[in-house]
């Protein structure tokens, strides 16, 4: 997939229309590499095939053949085709979910397609494209410079080297003079500057592709609640294998045969074979972090699901994430005099248009950055000649923004006579300009003036150069002078104050970081309704030993003017304090900090590509909105995996009480494989598919975070679990003695007895629904897997019980309007009264 194209030193060269690029995709396939090894059919085939509930059904479908059954021998069989299907369905649904979210999750990439700059996933870059490369992106594919701004590029994934290369502008024709010095690989990182490149090699034939190296996968399991859970799956295994050995060995010798003797042990291995909770965890995972995917969310690591209902504190910042990034210039400041955007009929003076015009030469000619962009805007509507000038003019060298400088400037070729022009925060174009402390104070006091009114403001400085001086590589060697500042004006999302006020009534703190003054800081915070009581600045933070600044953040939820690198200090400080901490970043010195956090949150849309593989989730509209509806669904989530595992525990003891009591008690045998299968029909979409469909609790946002340290199966759920099995097995326990005792025939007997645990198993998956709404309230709740599960069911139960070769069959004899009241009265009795003990269970939480 390789495409040898000439440079060009237009600063807007030309890329591909959308035609051209359609028919270089399908000629050169995707820009990915080969895919690691997916799930395929044939695999989770194999995989459900070694799975011990089928071989149960297997063994038991061969017992029938040796005894002669055929029939019994073909249904068990096809119960165990019809599991196979079930879990092939779900799971293939499962690799599709995980599969569209790692296409989501793909790099992206910035190109010129129809004369304008879009962003593109990184799969669909093709040769020929011109790549707009900036800070903190992973480079899409192999292409060659033909634009330099400052650029400084990490290539330690390729070579191994961890010391940033300098990049340069590459000849039109490559040789082997150029070594590597003009060439972007695809997989590396640039760590400054931006620049402009010709894609030359995609996929394979990129260096990327030439090392073999694969796309790494999304994780689809939670290590954290496998660990739980294994205790449950390995008890529930020997207690099954132990009670089937016995049960074979107790039948043969008080029964005389061992067939039937295997018969009943396999049915009761079936009745205690936890094969439900791999199946509910790899369901729940994968249908959680596509939910919230469509939240627009994507979730990168699913052990964040289970840490989303701890969030003790949740840091975001401010421009695009609580505001809308939508950036227009609100106002431009000389040193003596203003201009106001809302007052329209007020033109700019010469010295504000000055302002207005040292900014514009200060931002990419191709601007990205929401205040570029605005400045871009406001320049055409004021001066579209100037504009036009700037455009042609060429940047003989860009300086990008530094963690110890907050400024960023450019030196533009002005027909021979070279000049710079900066923009940045206050002190460090102060700085820049040694301002002396009483012109500083009047030019600070201006711009407090527009930040207390939620504006957020930039100086703007200019420098001239010799006419035979080469940029110099630090700013600090120029002489700068002071322009004025200029104020952006960002809206609140709509959202954010309900947000805001859902965190608190969950016990959420949200906390601002912002590189902001501390007056537009507490501007929009008030406006959120962020607790603006106290407020911290990063100057503040420097002279603050880490036991101070613990102590600090307790009681601080605004951060102003604070660096990248000072979001670290502030994430292990409230980590130091037992918060359970959730991070938003966007910029390369943000991933620190959203590693370190328990909870990393990337923003998509603005986000470099370092601060999104260093989260855990990706804001795919940068929105704080998506933030809290994240935690809600995670919350969800995690209340509707213990429902499910609490009905699992449930369920299965009264099918196994019921597959040992005959024996006990002399009595024939009610359970046998068939109808266990038929049972497990049931349970399984039941605890997959119908819980994770369960809307979330009334109070899911009105509680308090939960204990990390609390396991997913609390002592006091267990209980819960354990009473309602109980309760189950006595009831249709007490039906088999009862109709026992009325000496009814065996058929009959199997019939009733069955029925009643059927109907007895959809009360417990209504109570199970919800922990805290009434039955009523429950009902009332959307959930059409719920009525189409029911309806299934009773439509099955129905045709075994009416139909004869289905009666056959199953060894069902016919049943009268009284045995099936005595069924319905069963399942009311668990329905009604697991409701009602559930009341009085709950009633203390």
């Amino acid at each position: 997939m390789k495409e040898e194209t000439g440079g060009c030193r237009d600063p807007r060269p030309a890329g591909l229309d959308a035609t051209e690029a359609a028919q270089r995709l399908r000629r050169y396939g995707y820009n990915e590499l080969p895919s690691p090894d997916r799930r395929s059919l044939w695999r989770i085939l194999r995989e459900l095939f070694r799975q011990p509930m089928f071989l149960l059904l297997l063994g038991g479908g061969t017992v029938y053949l040796l005894l002669g059954d055929r029939v019994e021998a073909a249904l068990l069989l096809a119960f165990a085709g019809l599991s196979v299907s079930i879990g092939v369905v779900q799971e293939l649904r499962s690799e599709k979910v995980l599969e569209a979210l790692r296409k989501l999750a793909s790099p992206r990439a910035r190109v010129i397609r129809d004369g304008q700059p879009v962003q593109i996933a990184g799969r669909e870059v093709v040769p020929g494209d011109l790549l707009l490369v900036a800070e903190g992106e992973r480079i899409a594919a192999d292409a060659k410079l033909i634009a330099v701004q400052d650029v400084l590029v990490d290539e330690s994934l390729l070579t191994g080297e961890s010391v940033p290369v300098t990049k340069r502008a590459a000849s039109d024709t490559l040789s082997a003079d150029d070594g590597n010095s003009g060439l972007l690989f695809a997989g590396t990182l640039l760590v400054r500057g931006s620049g402009q490149a010709r894609v030359v090699a995609t996929g394979a034939d990129s260096e990327m592709g030439k090392l073999g190296h694969a796309l790494e996968g999304i994780v689809t399991e939670q290590p954290q609640l496998q660990k739980q859970l294994k205790w449950l799956v390995r008890d529930f295994a020997i207690i099954g294998a132990l009670a089937g050995a016995t049960v074979v060995l107790l039948y043969a010798l008080l029964r005389g045969s061992w067939l039937e003797a295997l018969l009943a042990g396999i049915a009761i291995g079936m009745s205690l074979l936890p094969e439900e909770f791999p199946l509910v965890l790899a369901v729940f995972m994968a249908m959680g972090a596509w939910r919230i995917s469509r939240a627009r969310v994507l979730t990168r690591r699913a052990t964040a699901i289970e840490t989303l209902g701890a969030t003790t504190v949740l840091c975001t910042d401010k421009t695009g994430t609580l505001t809308e990034n939508r950036m227009s210039v609100a106002g431009v400041q000389s040193e003596h005099d203003s201009w106001q955007s809302l007052a329209a009929a007020t033109a700019m003076s010469a010295a504000q248009a000055s302002v207005l015009h040292t900014a514009l030469r200060a931002c990419p000619q191709l601007p990205s950055d929401p205040m570029d962009i605005a400045i871009h805007a406001q320049m055409q509507r004021l001066d579209p000649a100037g504009t036009e000038r700037f455009m042609a003019q060429r940047i003989l060298r860009a300086y990008g923004l530094r963690p110890d400088l907050f400024a960023v400037a450019n030196v533009l070729d002005d027909e021979g006579s070279p000049g710079a022009s900066a923009k940045g925060a206050l002190e460090a174009i102060a700085g820049l300009c040694a301002l002396p402390e009483e012109r500083l104070t009047a030019i600070r006091a201006q711009a407090d003036a527009r930040a207390r009114e939620g504006v957020r403001v930039l100086a703007v400085a200019r420098a001239r150069l010799a006419k035979a001086q080469p940029p110099p590589e630090s700013l600090a060697e120029l002489s700068f002078e002071y322009v004025g500042l200029i104020g952006f004006a960002d809206p609140l999302r709509g959202n954010v104050p309900a947000a805001v006020a859902e965190c608190r009534s969950a016990g959420i703190r949200v906390v601002m970081i912002t590189g902001d003054y501390p007056e537009t800081a507490v501007a929009i915070a008030a406006q959120a309704g962020i607790d603006t009581a106290q407020v911290l600045s990063g100057a503040q933070m420097e002279a603050m030993s880490d036991a101070q600044l613990a102590r600090s953040v307790r009681g601080t939820s605004v951060f102003a003017r604070i660096r990248p690198t000072q979001k670290l200090r502030i994430v292990q400080s409230l980590k130091a304090n037992g918060e359970v901490v959730a991070m938003t970043g966007d910029g390369v010195n943000d991933a620190p900090a959203i590693k370190a956090a328990h909870i990393g949150i990337a923003m998509g849309g603005r986000g470099t590509d370092v601060a999104r593989e260093a989260s855990d989730i990706v804001l795919l509209d940068d929105d704080f909105g998506s933030i809290v509806k994240t935690i809600r669904l995670g919350r969800r989530i995690y209340d509707n995996l213990r429902k499910a595992i609490e009905y699992i525990v449930a369920v299965h003891i009264p099918i196994a009480g019921l597959a040992i009591l005959p024996m006990l008690l002399g009595l024939p045998l009610i359970f046998t494989p068939i109808l266990i299968a038929f049972l497990e029909m049931v349970i399984d979409p039941a605890c997959s598919v119908v819980f994770e469909a369960e809307s979330d609790e009334a109070d899911v946002m009105q509680r308090p975070p939960r204990d990390p340290a609390a396991p997913l199966l609390l002592p006091r759920r267990i209980a819960w679990a354990v009473v309602q099995g109980v309760v189950a097995l006595a009831i249709v326990a007490g039906t088999l003695l009862i109709a026992a005792q009325a000496r009814m025939p065996e058929d009959e007997l199997r019939a009733l007895v069955f029925s009643a645990l059927v109907l007895v198993n959809m009360g417990l998956i209504l109570v199970n629904r919800s922990f805290s709404a009434s039955l009523l309230d429950a009902l009332r709740q959307p959930n059409p897997w719920l009525w189409w599960l029911l309806g299934s069911v009773s439509a099955l139960l129905a045709i075994a019980l009416c139909w004869p070769p289905a009666m056959a069959l199953f060894h069902f004899g016919p049943l009268h309007l009284d045995d099936l009241s005595i069924c319905a009265l069963a399942g009311a009795l668990s329905l009604f009264g697991l409701e009602a003990l559930k009341r009085r269970w709950f009633a203390v939480s």
